[in-house]
């Protein structure tokens, strides 16, 4: 396992569309473990393969609720509804929280690491992760759909 550089704004290939990803093997299987260890050790709860520059359609999500680790490759989101308004932040920009709309409930369709198609429903922080996390892989940064910013007095707080 490896902890693997972050790509941080304005890096050209976080607003790139990623390319599918086609061949489901060893190197694949290790970018997962790469990316999911270097997600930890940066205290994230997901992180896309642009932002450890691969453009290629793979991301990984961990929010600590029941699902634990998923691994998305080559996922579309085929449903989503409802509102929610949160804070998010994202470890391609350190320090930076803001105020974001996004769907409540998402239906997400992606493939796992041996290629297999599979379904995930969610709803709240991971309907959240999931979208920022999809966004990434089709070039969209979270900063394209802020409300608002947070100060430094209002994460302190």
């Amino acid at each position: 396992m490896a902890i693997l550089p972050i790509v941080t704004y304005p890096a050209d290939i976080l607003e790139k569309k990623c390319e599918p990803v086609k061949r489901f093997d060893r190197q694949l299987i290790q970018l997962l473990n790469d990316m999911y260890d270097t997600m930890i050790d940066a205290d994230g709860v997901g992180l896309a393969a642009p932002q450890v520059g691969i453009a290629k359609q793979i991301a990984v999500v961990d929010v600590g609720d029941e699902h634990g680790r998923i691994e998305l490759i080559n996922p579309r989101i085929m449903e989503a509804r409802g509102e929610q308004i949160g804070p998010e932040g994202c470890l391609s920009f350190p320090g930076l929280f803001a105020e974001v709309k996004r769907a409540n409930y998402v239906k997400v369709r992606a493939q796992d690491r041996r290629g297999r198609p599979f379904t995930l429903k969610a709803t709240g922080f991971l309907a959240r992760a999931l979208q920022h996390e999809i966004d990434h892989l089709n070039g969209m940064l979270f900063t394209s759909k802020v409300i608002r910013y947070y100060d430094l007095e209002e994460l302190e707080g």
